[in-house]
């Protein structure tokens, strides 16, 4: 039996964008949810694309975005590399997610949280901690809070099962997010002996996909492949000096066929701009 990777766009959205009892069992395991009556038991899957109500304003897409029976918002995220601005992108999802549930004339009371959970396959912090849980807190009082807005980040290179003290569906999802790839011939017993990851397993397993969709699964690993090259030759030449020269010499389609490959796996306009030399208003348009 062979697997696909469950970081990829299609199968991370074949997972958790396609079996709300999936997408509810790890929501309930990796955010901070921690008394009884947090426990999400329903979910709406929602519209993944964020549009603004100004067309004229920008507009997103998530991986996948629901709702529970009490209106609370969750985006979860699948981000292949860390940049600078993926903080800033968000904040800024989060934030319209948030405000879109308030109609004209309604009332701020029924406002309900937003949580964003984002599973991040690089690192970017200095602690040894793999999990990060972010809200808005007093300086002074940390204990005094504002509600609306939680924000997850998950270093997953950082997870071993021997290093934390999480409950069980949280380390077994971390397992299937960082032990299942193309080389998996035998997935390990204890994580199929659970309903919910065995079932999760099954719909990696290669035979579940078409032709055309194993086509795009490749192509997906390609573009992550060039796009670290691109943005690691990027970083050692000044962020700038070493994809200028190349790109100016007749190969704009090429430029704008890599700009719009770090785009779509969410890279800051500013280092797709810095990569290939094009400039924001450029790239704003792919």
């Amino acid at each position: 039996m062979r697997y696909l990777s469950p970081k990829a766009d299609l199968t991370f959205k074949k997972v958790f964008g396609e079996h709300p009892d999936l997408i509810i069992s790890f929501l309930n395991a990796l955010l901070p949810l921690d008394e009884p009556e947090e426990e999400i038991t329903w979910v709406e899957y929602l519209n993944p694309e964020l549009v603004p109500q100004n067309p004229l304003r920008k507009d997103s897409i998530v991986d996948v975005r629901c709702k529970d029976r009490r209106g609370r918002q969750f985006i979860v995220e699948m981000q292949m590399m860390w940049t600078s601005a993926y903080k800033q992108r968000v904040l800024f999802n989060a934030s319209k997610a948030y405000v879109s549930q308030l109609e004209k004339g309604g009332d701020y009371d029924s406002l309900q949280p937003v949580y964003s959970l984002n599973l991040v396959n690089d690192t970017f912090s200095d602690s040894e901690d793999y999990y990060h849980d972010f809200k808005i807190v007093e300086v002074a009082n940390t204990h005094e809070v504002i509600e609306g807005l939680r924000f997850i980040f998950v270093e997953l290179p950082k997870f071993t099962p021997r290093n934390c003290g999480d409950k069980k569906m949280k380390v077994l999802w971390m397992r299937f997010l960082t032990e299942i790839d193309e080389h998996t011939r035998e997935v390990p017993e204890e994580l199929m002996a659970n309903p919910e990851i065995n079932k999760a397993v099954t719909q990696l397993e290669e035979s579940a996909f078409t032709e055309r969709q194993l086509l795009g699964y490749e192509k997906f690993w390609d573009m992550v492949s060039t796009a670290r090259m691109q943005i690691s030759s990027s970083r050692r030449e000044g962020m700038k000096e070493g994809f200028e020269k190349g790109m100016e010499k007749g190969r704009s389609e090429e430029r704008l066929s890599n700009a719009r490959n770090l785009k779509q796996l969410g890279v800051s306009v500013e280092i797709i701009a810095q990569a290939t030399g094009l400039s924001a208003e450029e790239i704003e348009k792919l």
